[in-house]
């Protein structure tokens, strides 16, 4: 798997989008400082961006696309390749499979870890796609229908 350098942090790449100022930046910085956490999931806390914000930010960043999964249908038989602990502790869904290439929407494709474990996991390669964090578990919750937490079927 190639790896991909970064030379620009989120922050920045928000600020030149326009969608973020200078003032706000400097903000979420020194609540970072204070009280760590992710850059981008700060930024949401403080009602500076929203999660498509971010996630675009990230297609900018990385150069992944992004992939909105609303009305996105999932192969049920993909949801097996991964089990759903390992999904939702990544934050991660396989979307598509085509011979040995496996296509993931990730909240944080910049989770290296990840995808390791999923290559893996399922001998794979993997192709990664950024989608908003609810996007993922919203997909998790309804195509990993077998453990739903003792909640009937909706």
């Amino acid at each position: 798997m190639a790896k991909r350098i970064i030379t620009k942090r989120i922050g920045e790449v928000l600020l030149e989008r326009g969608v973020i100022n200078h003032k706000q930046l400097e903000q979420a910085l020194a609540h970072q400082k204070t009280h760590g956490g992710l850059m981008g999931q700060l930024l949401i806390e403080l009602g500076f961006v929203t999660e498509e914000e971010i996630a675009l930010a990230l297609t900018a960043q990385y150069g992944f696309p992004y992939l909105p999964l609303e009305n996105y249908e999932i192969d049920e038989n993909l949801t097996s390749l991964i089990p759903e602990e390992m999904a939702r502790q990544y934050c991660l869904i396989p979307v598509d499979r085509i011979g040995n290439a496996l296509t993931l929407a990730m909240a944080d494709p910049s989770n290296i870890q990840a995808i390791e474990d999923v290559e893996l996991r399922t001998k794979c390669v993997i192709q990664a796609f950024v989608s908003t964090p609810t996007d993922v578990k919203k997909a998790i919750a309804k195509h990993y229908k077998h453990s739903n937490n003792g909640q009937a079927p909706a």
